[in-house]
């Protein structure tokens, strides 16, 4: 059996980008998450203490992405590497990080990276 928890399109108005105007007046951004771990001891025991909790990982995410910088790669990469360190029994990651309207002239929904991690094949950091 595979589990995994989620976070959906949290939202965030946050200042990465590698433009002056980026950095001055920030973009809005999503940031999804799936966290693939074993949670059956939760399943039979109803108690938080077994489970990562959503509220934890958001505010991991939200700290990481209080942190300027200049490509949306290094900020998925550093969230990737706090969720490894603080949640050592995940053994699967699946990161998606979204600008919303990026200055770069297109007409889309927005522009962004993903990083798809697993213990099973690489143990390496990833920043």
């Amino acid at each position: 059996m595979k589990t995994s928890i989620f976070i959906n399109d949290i939202r965030f108005h946050t200042f990465h980008g590698v433009m002056t105007q980026e950095r001055a007046v920030g973009a809005d951004f999503t940031v999804s998450v799936r966290l693939g771990y074993d949670f059956t001891q939760a399943m039979k025991t109803d108690d938080v203490a077994d489970t990562i909790s959503y509220a934890d990982v958001y505010e991991l995410l939200k700290a990481e992405m209080a942190v300027p910088s200049n490509l949306l790669e290094h900020a998925a990469g550093r969230m990737v590497e706090c969720l490894k360190e603080r949640f050592p029994e995940i053994h699967t990651i699946s990161l998606s990080l979204t600008k919303l309207n990026p200055p770069m002239g297109a007409d889309c929904a927005g522009a962004g990276v993903e990083i798809h991690w697993t213990s099973l094949n690489n143990d390496k950091t990833l920043v």
